[in-house]
């Protein structure tokens, strides 16, 4: 086992850890800190994405046999697949959640005015949930074409 296979994931958790170490202290505030703080963090998550994808840990074998090995190991269209499948789900949960976010609070405004509105304003909400139904059958459907 090479010692870049022992460094490259510590300096990758390191980034991706870094940038939250002033936040759990408590010594950032306000809303132009913590979009500076998520820019920084989503660079530092990308960067470790792209170390994962540079340097590739398939020269590491640990206790299988090489026929164990190569029976588990996928081509790169495969990982790439199920790459896209994991990005779909949670980039329409992410999408969900911020339609929800927006739309129940101004649902529930609107039935404490008029409790006849009640129909009409959950349809909002129901809708932003769809988003994620959607991109859970779109990994469905990738992973069943792998």
């Amino acid at each position: 086992m090479s010692i870049l296979t022992l460094i490259v994931p510590a300096i990758a958790v390191l980034l991706i850890a870094a940038p939250l170490v002033s936040v759990a202290q408590g010594k950032v505030t306000g809303k132009s800190a913590i979009r500076n703080r998520f820019a920084l963090h989503f660079g530092a998550f990308a960067l470790a994405c792209i170390c994962a994808v540079a340097v590739p840990a398939s020269g590491v074998a640990f206790a299988e046999t090489a026929g164990t090995v190569a029976s588990i190991m996928g081509t790169n269209a495969q990982g790439m697949g199920f790459l896209a499948a994991a990005l779909v789900t949670g980039l329409a949960a992410i999408g969900a959640g911020v339609a929800v976010a927006s739309a129940a609070p101004a649902a529930i405004g609107a039935v404490s005015e008029d409790p006849k509105a009640f129909g009409k304003a959950i349809i909002f909400v129901v809708l932003g949930e769809g988003i994620a139904i959607y991109g859970l059958l779109i990994s469905i459907l990738i992973i069943n074409k792998l």
